[in-house]
């Protein structure tokens, strides 16, 4: 045989050794099994997030698959969050930065295809029920025929209430409680949902291939679970995170405008009331039962005979303090709001993997088109995960970057987390040496060359907040807008513990 024929049949061997190890050629087709989990911070078994925490089913999700152990959301609110998933896009380049925003109010992006709408025009059955947008479904004058889920299933809810609250915390509203409710757990929200998922991936054909997303309400508030996951959490102090009495000494006031007025309260009234380790056994007993029912989720692809063929993918939109930086809730641009789970189990992807690489949430867009096989549409924000799903330990040049509200942002590589506020205001972390982000080294002159490093991915350009969701928020956190740029100055009001 010449050596140019010899040549191009080792050139073809290479090229199909190649495919067979690509995800995307594992099976024919994957199915997608997409189970988004609501305000869910790293306190799961895989992380290492707290000691107490028991997740036996997402265990046993990220013994199957690829753990992304700093893995980060695009904004630290749902809203935002859950639209950068869909649509593949950060919120600096679709303007929705707050609760109420949508996107396809926005001209630019009416014929936008999102992930679920994406594998739909390419033959796939499209099925979504729970919280997978925000809140469970696009507004009703935005939607189309067959937008974003050809099949919807149940919405779920916060749903159902006790007659009244179980603590009277300064803002009033309902969802902000926490306590042993209610008695069964078929009778607490989430559930339905899961036993929506259960029935319908028993009942699903082999032939046409399923997009299927679930979205899981726990542990956002309010933090209810029966009792019996209650007592699986131990009602003493040990439960409590890490905190420092002066931990905002070295942090800038703008870093507090993020939380002005939110009705998640603040440590110092969670200690003064007596509530803070009820608060922190609620979140916990709230991640014990959401990992029950995605076991019960996953019980039913083991039973349907669909596992060999489907990809699993476990996310959270953003974190949720409990005590730590003195507060509760989401809204910050550090570790314990921005960290997410992220698992990938499925055909093609190895087992019991973890890695450390900075990975968006955004890319769960291009990742899974490309694993199944579909074209990745072009201008996308994100980057494909599929060379860390062979290789675990495959080098990422691009850090996470976190936004909350025009020029908020957070940068996270592999070993520091550095953020800029709108007025210019800094903070850098060495997450190395200081898991807890304890003290701020901005001024420190010997780590400058790894501030000046960082602050090059900062988003260069920003959409316009979109909508008036914004603007609302703004004005509940004190009439300050968080996206003008300027200086707080001694006018403003001082955020406190209030």
């Amino acid at each position: 045989m010449p050596p140019r024929s010899i040549r191009r049949v080792l050139g073809l061997l290479v090229a199909g050794l190649v495919l067979l190890a690509s995800p995307a050629f594992a099976a024919a087709r994957p199915n997608v099994l997409f189970l988004a989990i609501d305000d869910l911070n790293d306190w799961v078994g895989p992380l290492g997030g707290h000691p107490m925490v028991r997740t036996p089913h997402l265990d046993r999700l990220a013994r199957r698959g690829v753990t992304f152990a700093n893995a980060h959301c695009q904004a630290p609110l749902c809203n935002p969050s859950r639209t950068s998933v869909l649509t593949g896009l950060r919120p600096t380049t679709t303007g929705v930065y707050a609760l109420d925003s949508w996107f396809r109010d926005d001209p630019r992006l009416r014929n936008h295809r999102t992930l679920p709408e994406h594998f739909a025009a390419h033959g796939y059955r499209t099925l979504g029920a729970g919280k997978v947008f925000h809140d469970a479904y696009p507004p009703a004058e935005a939607r189309r025929d067959g937008i974003e889920f050809v099949e919807w299933g149940p919405r779920g809810g916060f749903r159902p209430l006790p007659p009244r609250k179980f603590v009277e915390t300064p803002d009033p509203i309902a969802l902000m409680d926490w306590g042993e409710y209610p008695e069964r757990d078929e009778e607490c929200f989430d559930a339905d949902i899961a036993s929506w998922a259960v029935k319908r991936l028993g009942s699903l054909e082999r032939e046409t291939p399923f997009f299927m997303a679930v979205g899981l309400r726990h542990p956002h508030v309010p933090l209810y679970a029966p009792a019996a996951w209650w007592r699986t959490v131990p009602d003493t102090d040990a439960v409590l995170p890490p905190v420092r009495p002066d931990d905002r000494s070295d942090i800038p006031r703008s870093a507090w405008f993020l939380h002005w007025r939110l009705p998640e309260p603040r440590l110092a009234w969670l200690r003064e009331s007596g509530e803070w380790r009820p608060m922190v056994r609620g979140y916990l007993a709230s991640i014990h039962f959401v990992d029950a029912q995605v076991g019960r989720i996953l019980d039913a692809l083991d039973a349907s005979g669909h596992r060999d063929e489907t990809w699993v993918v476990v996310w959270s939109d953003h974190g949720f303090h409990l005590g730590e930086k003195g507060i509760s809730g989401k809204n910050s641009l550090w570790e314990r709001s921005t960290r997410v789970p992220l698992i990938l189990m499925g055909p093609g992807i190895p087992a019991g993997r973890v890695c450390d690489q900075p990975v968006e949430l955004l890319d769960l867009y291009p990742t899974l088109a490309a694993g199944c096989g579909l074209p990745v549409p072009s201008g996308l924000d994100g980057h494909s995960l599929v060379p860390q799903l062979r290789d675990a330990a495959r080098r990422r040049r691009h850090p996470a970057i976190t936004t909350h509200g025009p020029g908020n942002h957070a940068v996270r590589d592999l070993r520091w987390r550095y953020i800029r506020y709108a007025d210019g205001a800094e903070e850098l972390y060495d997450l190395r040496m200081d898991r807890h982000e304890w003290t701020n080294r901005v001024a420190d002159p010997r780590v400058g060359r790894v501030k000046r490093r960082l602050a090059r991915f900062l988003p260069g350009s920003e959409a316009p907040p979109l909508g008036a969701g914004t603007v609302r928020l703004a004005e509940r956190r004190g009439g300050i807008p968080w996206w003008e740029g300027r200086p707080i100055g001694p006018e403003d009001p001082v955020p406190g513990d209030e």
